[in-house]
């Protein structure tokens, strides 16, 4: 790995030491050539000069979202630069998804391994994004999560007899829409009055025995489905209207 030079951004003294002592004595090749606590200190340095690699920490004086915004105007401004995140926030997934929507390069969580020489080596060769094992094991089982949930869903659907249309009708419901809004959709080809009694038919096969329509409304229905993994309560997206 040839030379680089590098700029820290981390706001808690004791977790600064001990990332500058990962570096120097992991990474020789880095120049650390200045650290910042802030963004205001962040932005003064690179006026003065230009880093090869910026290590970020995400939570910055209490707030995550200045991290997120430091990446997203660095990698605006000066595209050639790459952004590790080195982060504490372990257990916030949106963070993670805002970070990598704002172009990192990779998230190193402060957790197992911490960071490691492997870590940068991979992001000065242009891999992206790195991740290390704990936020690899993290995406792994929403990976296995979301697998698990569109078998059971298709398992369901079959079991059921839901059709395309019965899938749609009983989404847009979940998401508020009413049977008028329902049939404007595209591709929907039915009124009103199809909607209901196709709304009957879904009743008669979700609650088997219930002895017909009565007393199971549209949230019972909907309840139901999600119950019976027809619908994903996590991905409930409407269609084009």
């Amino acid at each position: 790995m040839d030379k680089f030079k590098v700029i820290i951004v981390e706001d808690a003294p004791l977790e600064l030491k001990g990332t500058e002592g990962i570096l120097r004595s992991d990474v020789p090749e880095a120049e650390i050539i200045g650290t910042a606590g802030d963004a205001p200190g962040y932005w003064s340095l690179m006026k003065r000069r230009l880093p090869d690699l910026v290590l970020l920490d995400l939570g910055l004086g209490g707030s995550t979202t200045v991290g997120v915004e430091i990446c997203r105007q660095t990698k605006e401004r000066h595209a050639g630069v790459k952004v590790l995140i080195f982060t504490g926030e372990t257990l916030n997934e949106k963070l993670w998804v805002d970070a990598l929507d704002a172009r990192c390069d990779g998230i190193i969580l402060k957790c197992g391994e911490l960071l490691t020489r492997g870590d940068v080596e991979r992001v000065m060769e242009g891999v992206r994004p790195v991740f290390n094992r704990p936020i690899l094991e993290a995406v792994v089982r929403r990976f296995k999560q979301y697998v698990d949930s569109r078998a059971m869903k298709q398992e369901a659907l079959v079991s059921y007899e839901i059709d395309e249309y019965d899938e749609r009708f009983l989404r847009h419901l979940a998401l508020g829409y009413t049977k008028e809004q329902i049939t404007a959709l595209r591709g929907m080809p039915f009124g009103v009055k199809s909607l209901e009694k196709r709304q009957n038919e879904l009743v008669r096969k979700l609650f088997p025995g219930a002895g017909g329509s009565t007393g199971v409304n549209a949230t019972r229905l909907v309840t139901r489905a999600i119950e019976l993994h027809i619908l994903d309560a996590d991905n409930l997206t409407p269609d084009e209207e």
